[in-house]
């Protein structure tokens, strides 16, 4: 997430998808004055919360590298992209990112070694793809991981126009023979500084925008993750140990739980994981893709790809969709200070 700019669609196609995708997230049943009576509480709380939260200063540290360099064949390649949850503003150091803590666990998994590249940018929103996408697609990854959508939420975007540059990613990125992974918008209702009732918005907003990109993912043939409140209750219950320094971004802790519930997804978009977990569990089961992305939208760690019932790819409600709510792997402990362990050797270093 961070700050930046708002998209401002034109014409009258979408100014009426900005008007109902308000009117929905204010609630069925809410009347034209009780919106905009609403709205100048939500316009001052929204510029309070600009004021609390501190604007980005230093850009979070590099994480590009070979991981597991010692382990022997070619190294698959991954790419991260996306906002500042996927650059891991907020850390301070290059093992304690989101991309280090996917590539160590990943290199230790497979046994193989992983190159890493970061295109992610603080403040990004999902217009902002395509250009990441351009440079990523130059290093023919393997792997790709997008994290997107939080500025998207705060800055109005239509989630119809947000959804659509994430689709056009992940289609030029599948087009490519890369696996996509997405984490999707996640639960700014965790967020401190925001108060209700824009948090209660904003929660539902997310959620909205969680479900919509499950579904336009999963049909462009990429796996979602979604990340929804996953640090919700911890962040209530321990503010200073979750949060960062802002109050707004996960902490190095936060980012390793991040870590820990899209790994399990990489491995399986990979193709190395199926083997892991042959018996669904409580709560797991083929879905119509629009039911699938409902439910992964309110459970945080919920895994949704693409599936077939009985040879076929939809039903009478549209795609179908595998739904696992993942147990998450371990990528290790947090980094303490002076860890060496599976410190990459960096681009451009010996």
């Amino acid at each position: 997430m961070g700050v930046a700019g708002s998209v401002v669609p034109v014409g009258p196609r979408w100014q009426r998808a900005r008007q109902i995708a308000r009117a929905a997230a204010i609630g069925t049943g809410a009347t034209a004055a009780a919106v905009v009576a609403t709205g100048g509480v939500l316009l001052g709380q929204a510029r309070q919360a600009r004021r609390t939260i501190p604007m980005a200063e230093a850009p979070p540290p590099r994480c590009d590298g070979v991981y597991g360099v010692k382990l022997p064949g070619p190294p698959l390649t991954m790419v991260i992209l996306g906002d500042s949850s996927a650059a891991s503003y907020g850390v301070h150091r290059r093992r304690e990112t989101l991309g280090a803590l996917l590539a160590t666990g990943l290199s230790r998994r497979l046994h193989r070694q992983v190159r890493l590249h970061r295109f992610a940018v603080v403040g990004s929103l999902s217009a902002g793809l395509k250009p990441q996408v351009e440079s990523a697609l130059e290093h023919r990854p393997d792997i790709a991981v997008i994290l997107i959508g939080g500025n998207d939420v705060t800055n109005r975007t239509p989630p119809g126009l947000a959804v659509r540059y994430l689709v056009e990613a992940v289609r030029a990125l599948r087009a490519a023979g890369c696996q996509v992974v997405v984490g999707t918008c996640p639960d700014l209702g965790a967020i401190q500084p925001i108060q209700p009732p824009l948090r209660w918005l904003a929660r539902r907003w997310g959620r909205q925008l969680a479900a919509a990109q499950t579904v336009a993912v999963v049909e462009a043939g990429g796996w979602t993750v979604s990340l929804g409140d996953l640090l919700g209750p911890r962040f209530a219950a321990e503010p200073t140990r979750m949060f960062a320094w802002d109050r707004f971004h996960p902490s190095a802790e936060g980012y390793a739980v991040a870590a820990a519930a899209l790994l399990p997804t990489v491995i399986s978009a990979l193709g190395a994981g199926q083997e892991r977990r042959p018996v669904l569990g409580r709560g797991e089961g083929v879905r119509s893709l629009p039911q699938a992305a409902q439910e992964a939208a309110r459970h945080a760690g919920t895994e949704v790809s693409g599936t077939q019932v009985r040879g076929r790819d939809r039903g009478p409600a549209g795609r179908w969709a595998q739904l696992r709510r993942r147990a998450f792997f371990g990528v290790g402990a947090v980094p303490q200070p002076g860890s060496t362990a599976d410190s990459p050797t960096l681009e451009g270093t010996a």
